[in-house]
């Protein structure tokens, strides 16, 4: 798995921060859709009806090729954009991040907002639990009960991904690998068991493996 591959976020995130009595909450959201971006900031606004402004940014596809920003009063430029930005900085897709501004008085000029909406993205995000989404192969494997303590071992061994264990006559444990680690896996199981193994491939599944949240 490419440390390039696109994040998303596993676990929704929520931080705030107030700079010269202006109040910044950022929040940040998995999205699969234009829909789903823009009930999510509808419902934002909903909830804080009485803020001056809920500028946004989403962020879809796998390629990350659908991106929209919105400044939603702000003056062009300074608020949707950063927040936008920062999400394409921390290599985010599948995601929207709204900031909620309860204006304070003060005016921060182009630059305050700028750094203002910047930071309040970068610590909405920070507060998610962040994901990469990766696609494995299942792979089924069929083994004595006699086999199956070094079947479990070996997979621990290699830090894979393992399904629940069906047991009946013999015992069979679905095992999760990379498509191109597929074959390579499937010898490894037959001279570990001495082709004892009845080994099955199964479908490609797209899985999402929680990453720690770094900028």
């Amino acid at each position: 798995m490419s440390k390039n591959e696109p994040l998303t976020i596993w676990k929704d995130g929520q931080a705030e921060f107030t700079v010269q009595r202006s109040r910044f909450i950022a929040y940040a959201a998995a999205v699969r859709s234009e829909e789903e971006a823009r009930a999510f900031v509808a419902r934002l606004r909903k909830e804080h009806y009485d803020a001056r402004h809920c500028c946004s940014a989403w962020i879809l596809g796998a390629d990350g090729a659908k991106q929209k920003s919105s400044d939603d009063g702000e003056p062009g430029g300074t608020a949707g954009m950063p927040i936008l930005e920062t999400m394409k900085r921390r290599g985010l897709t599948d995601a929207a991040v709204a900031v909620v501004r309860y204006f304070g008085g003060i005016k921060l000029g182009a630059g305050g907002l700028v750094r203002a909406y910047s930071h309040a993205a970068s610590i909405g995000i920070d507060a998610a639990t962040l994901a990469r989404r990766v696609t494995l192969r299942r792979l089924d494997v069929t083994v004595g009960y006699e086999l199956f303590s070094a079947i479990e071992r070996w997979a621990r061994q290699k830090n894979l991904r393992t399904g629940e264990a069906a047991y009946a006559e013999n015992v069979t444990l679905p095992i999760f690998v990379e498509p191109e680690a597929c074959d390579a896996a499937k010898k490894e199981l037959t001279d570990l068991t001495a082709a004892n193994a009845h080994l099955e491939e199964g479908d490609d599944e797209e899985i999402l493996e929680p990453v720690e949240t770094a900028e």
